[in-house]
């Protein structure tokens, strides 16, 4: 037992060496972004309109929001989910579906009951010309969460201060 003491101690100091000379060696400029309270405010108010698009069923709006449509809008398959129709029908599937954001934006417009997206912890991280937006969410019909789960956006400025959405993936966990 005494030599299991002493076997993970030696380890545990040699992983704290080896992740304390690691941090030494980053250089200066990582993790500094070129980000601007301008460019904030503009992310912050792609984010509010999405939301806004969602509750009020208005597709026009939620096209204005997208780079185009036909960016990535998809929540990926298992990879068990992704083997069985591989080894059934398709082995090229990559748990991915075309169509995504075009049939997303159907649903919401076409939707008879009340409709809404609930964003939690919002993170922007912005550089340049791209940015990244990550939030828990909750996706709510008639005033109950049907999923829930964690989104990500990549964002990319395309002029005139306009943020578009590049990309949409999510993790999606029934209730």
């Amino acid at each position: 037992m005494r030599f299991m003491t002493s076997a993970f101690l030696a380890t545990s100091l040699l992983l704290c060496n080896v992740t304390a000379g690691a941090a030494d060696s980053i250089p200066a400029y990582i993790g500094k972004h070129v980000s601007t309270p301008q460019d904030t405010r503009a992310i912050n108010k792609v984010i509010e309109d999405f939301q806004t698009a969602i509750k009020t069923k208005d597709r026009k709006l939620l096209s204005t929001l997208v780079l185009n449509s036909n960016i990535l809008f998809d929540s990926p398959m298992s990879p068990d989910d992704i083997a069985y129709v591989r080894d059934k029908h398709d082995v090229t599937f990559d748990g991915l579906r075309a169509g995504g954001y075009g049939d997303f934006a159907r649903v919401i417009g076409t939707s008879k009951v009340a409709t809404e997206e609930k964003f939690y912890n919002v993170k922007i991280t912005q550089d340049g010309n791209v940015a990244w937006v990550m939030f828990d969410y909750e996706f709510v019909r008639e005033g109950k969460t049907e999923n829930y789960g964690i989104e990500t956006w990549q964002m990319m400025k395309v002029g005139d201060e306009q943020w578009k959405i590049a990309s949409v993936m999510w993790t999606m966990n029934r209730l």
